[in-house]
């Protein structure tokens, strides 16, 4: 298949397909008489599990590791563990992140004018801004 076939299948644009391919995490494909890409099966769900891993956040070089370990299938999975569990706590420093800057914008909010006026707005009353 050329690569405009691989991209609807997988639902990976073009340009990101050559950017796996000069990264390594694809395969370089043959090419037809024509100098068109030409990939195989394989090349697909290579694709799509590099894009799953994408979308859990995982970065090129550890899928670059991952895929280096599907062709070892009896090799102790700790690396992998290892990389995961690592995830799962920036995944949780985001969460403690994001539930800090919720509570600032809820006491912001909070401070609020009850007349709702500007020059009462806790944000900007605070800056300074306001005459």
């Amino acid at each position: 298949m050329r690569i405009g076939e691989l991209a609807k299948r997988t639902e990976v644009s073009v340009a990101t397909i050559r950017f796996y391919e000069r990264e390594g995490l694809l395969l370089r494909p043959s090419r037809s008489a024509a100098n068109y890409r030409q990939y195989g099966p394989d090349a697909a769900l290579r694709l799509s599990f590099i894009a799953q891993c994408r979308s859990l956040g995982i970065g090129v070089g550890e899928i670059r590791r991952l895929l280096v370990l599907t062709e070892m299938p009896g090799a102790d999975c700790g690396e992998v563990d290892a990389m995961l569990d690592a995830h799962i706590e920036k995944v949780r420093e985001q969460r403690r992140s994001l539930a800090k800057l919720e509570r600032a914008l809820l006491a912001l909010r909070r401070d609020c004018d009850p007349l709702g006026q500007v020059q009462g707005c806790g944000i900007l009353r605070d800056s300074k801004l306001v005459r």
